[in-house]
């Protein structure tokens, strides 16, 4: 979700042809007559005479011949005169294929895969039994969310750049990108675990093994492997709906758990380039021993232009780290929804689970509708006659859009809260902070997908800190505070989106 969407342009070439002259004139004895016969489509849809005068000139129509045949002094006269000759009238533009067209069985199975590894909790929740922490909540649960958090937010940044090569389309140093980088966030994921005490030891290690396959499926998901990915979930899936009928022994449980987490990192090694990514660290290293060229003096520098061979090449680092930061700000929210009460010091029973997986579940539903936006903005931009018709038809898709997303998040919300044991009802003030944070999320995908990240990950940075120095400093009621930190930044997200988004050029 954190990369752009690269569009090319159908067709190829887009200049029209121009009929050639005919060989023998059948109704029209004036040339004048017959050539605005023959470049009538042409004259009738320009908006100023110098667009004929520009046809004229292209198909080879000296000043001398437009002299000698039509009796006009050049080109701009005689264009100005079939200007007025001919009525304007615009046709429909020709039907293109929809770039932005994708299937909804592929965006339906990413959100089941973003949200399928919530079930390797349940089968492995008797191997975190242990005394409640000092909040009420089962043993190991603050160790395994700072774990995922930080996974999540390193998965945004190492998403991005990965896709950004994509974008560019060099897959080698995509797959390079992502060698580096999903070993990298699996050790920090691991240490951020490692930092909360107290809980207890199978914790730590099945907080290591969350880390892993957040790496592991961050590659596949990048790569568009996400059968596979399923494919690897599916011991650990099965083996949690196996719970809900009989006890399993604890043997099975860490086994299952284990074969979809070494079937997930295999898939993934097996998609990069190991053997290249070795050599290519190999040779970096040797070259950092060795003097570089280009550190000699300015006029040797000058002449061998040996700086442009190690300058660097292709996306910034630093065009990476706003897409963490939304991951940053998104994740606390969703966090804060989900366990916001119970942080505050009030009962473990407030734990609102349902709603954090609905969110979750949603994405995928979501990732389909940002298309369906960018494909229905698109189609007003060619049916459009003004700026303020298409601002219209913008708005018009763009709460059609929302609509529906939030109409199924509210689904899932409901159907989780009905099938999850011992979950709390959704009240009033629960479904309204539950859908004005779903509408924080679409809206910040939105700007996202249209190159506007910065000010939505600053939106939603700030919403999460406003809401932790709330948590912080026990001001006001949880519910209360979610409720106006979302509702405050969805209502910021959403002029955005009108102000960013309400120009044509945006859409092109």
């Amino acid at each position: 979700m954190s990369g752009s969407l690269w569009l090319r342009v159908p067709g190829g070439d887009t200049l029209p042809a121009i009929p050639r002259p005919r060989r023998t004139a059948t109704g029209a004895t004036d040339p004048m007559d017959e050539l605005a016969d023959r470049l009538g489509g042409f004259i009738a849809a320009a908006v100023h005479p110098d667009e004929i005068a520009a046809i004229l000139e292209s198909d080879g129509m000296t000043d001398e011949h437009i002299r000698l045949t039509y009796g006009r002094h050049d080109s701009f006269g005689l264009a100005e005169e079939l200007y007025a000759r001919v009525p304007r009238s615009f046709p429909e533009p020709e039907e293109t294929p929809d770039p932005w067209k994708v299937s909804l069985t592929a965006c339906l199975l990413r959100g089941v895969v973003f949200a399928l590894p919530g079930l390797a909790y349940v089968l492995g929740a008797p191997l975190l039994e242990g005394p409640k922490d000092r909040l009420g909540l089962p043993a190991g649960t603050l160790t395994l969310l700072a774990g995922a958090l930080i996974g999540w937010v390193w998965d945004q940044t190492l998403s991005h750049r990965a896709y950004s090569w994509l974008g560019l389309g060099d897959r080698a140093a995509a797959g390079r990108t992502l060698l580096a980088g999903a070993p990298a966030g699996a050790l920090l994921g691991t240490a951020a675990a490692l930092t909360v005490p107290g809980g207890p030891p199978f914790s730590y290690a099945f907080a290591a093994g969350q880390a892993l396959y957040v790496g592991a499926a961050t590659v596949l998901l990048v790569l568009g492997r996400e059968r596979l990915l399923l494919g690897a979930l599916a011991p650990m899936a099965a083996g949690s709906v196996l719970v809900f009928f009989t006890d399993l022994p604890v043997r099975i449980r860490v086994g299952l758990l284990v074969v979809s987490l070494l079937a997930a990192c295999a898939l993934a090694v097996r998609e990069l380039p190991v053997a290249q990514g070795t050599r290519a660290a190999a040779r970096r290293i040797r070259g950092w021993t060795q003097r570089r060229p280009g550190r000699g003096p300015v006029r040797w520098r000058m002449l061998r232009g040996a700086e442009e061979e190690f300058a660097p090449r292709g996306p910034r680092l630093g065009e990476s780290v706003p897409y963490g930061v939304f991951g940053l700000g998104t994740g606390l929210l969703v966090l804060y929804a989900a366990l916001g009460e119970v942080l505050a010091g009030g009962p473990a029973e407030a734990v609102a689970a349902p709603s954090a997986v609905a969110l979750t579940l949603s994405m995928g539903p979501a990732e389909w509708l940002l298309h369906r936006f960018r494909s229905g903005s698109l189609a007003g931009l060619r049916a459009a006659r003004s700026p303020h018709a298409f601002r219209l038809r913008m708005l018009t898709t763009l709460a059609r859009c929302l609509a529906a997303y939030l109409a199924v998040l509210l689904a899932l919300g409901l159907a989780g809260t009905l099938l999850w044991p011992g979950a709390p009802g959704l009240t009033g003030i629960r479904v309204a902070t539950l859908l004005l944070l779903g509408a924080v999320m679409w809206t910040g995908l939105l700007l996202q997908s249209f190159g506007a990240v910065r000010p939505a990950a600053t939106v939603c940075a700030s919403a999460a800190v406003v809401q932790s120095l709330a948590l912080l400093a026990g001001a006001g009621q949880p519910r209360v505070v979610q409720l106006v930190v979302a509702g405050a930044a969805a209502a910021v997200l959403a002029a955005l989106v009108c102000l960013l988004l309400g120009r044509a050029t945006a859409h092109r």
